[in-house]
């Protein structure tokens, strides 16, 4: 099945404010495997995956995908927005936007949720969940929707050990299914267990590329040497 990888980036820049942020993401991403992105406090992981994602343009440079990613690809935050509606009415609302009818988003929605474990809350308001549950609530929204690619965004990095395994279960579940995962993290014991393919992004450039089993025993860098010593700033 035709799929919109690869996604290339090509010297990509980002000035925000008159100040460049993002100097160099040159990255071909071109299978359906687990991508983790990895690096400093405010190297511009996050960018990278919000330009990727299409929210914000870059100044420079271009960004090109195989073949149209509408409805092909999805994104979840940090911390997910959580409509004023039930768990399900929120992951029925992304399949409303996709066009889904309304038999079928029901289904879909109950089908994700059950997915990942809160088809017993599917009539909870979702604002008064938990925030493991609220981010299974967004991971449920994303997988209803059958992504080609989905882009996450440190998805753990406010939760308890519990709720984190939780979520990474979920992560290789879609992975498992096909789906490409581009995921950006500050826990290296998570991106070995979930990467496949480690980004080492830093100072605005995409650094280093390399399979994880490489980049953890042998980086090519020095400053992603550095970085997994600890001598390079969170």
């Amino acid at each position: 099945m035709a799929g919109p990888l690869p996604l290339t980036l090509t010297h990509v820049a980002l000035e925000i404010g008159g100040a460049t942020v993002v100097s160099d993401f040159t990255l071909r991403l071109a299978a359906a495997r687990r991508t983790i992105v990895v690096g400093p406090n405010g190297a511009g992981k996050s960018l990278l995956l919000r330009l990727c994602h299409g929210l914000i343009a870059p100044t420079r440079g271009s960004i090109v995908w195989a073949e149209d990613p509408k409805g092909r690809q999805a994104m979840v935050f940090q911390r997910p927005v959580m409509l004023r509606r039930s768990s399900r009415a929120n992951v029925a609302y992304g399949l409303k936007l996709a066009g889904v009818n309304g038999a079928e988003r029901r289904q879909r929605a109950d089908a994700a949720l059950a997915r990942v474990g809160l088809l017993h809350l599917a009539d909870r308001p979702a604002r008064v969940l938990s925030g493991g549950e609220q981010q299974r609530v967004a991971l449920a929204r994303a997988w209803a929707l059958a992504p080609r690619v989905l882009f996450l965004d440190e998805p753990t990095a406010s939760l308890d050990p519990g709720a984190c395994a939780a979520v990474e279960e979920i992560v290789l579940a879609m992975a498992a299914e096909g789906t490409a995962i581009v995921m950006t993290t500050h826990n290296l014991g998570q991106a070995r267990r979930l990467g496949e393919d480690i980004v080492f992004v830093h100072k605005g450039r995409v650094a280093e590329t390399a399979g994880a089993e490489t980049f953890f025993r042998k980086p090519s860098t020095p400053e992603a040497a550095a970085f997994l010593k600890g001598e390079l700033p969170w």
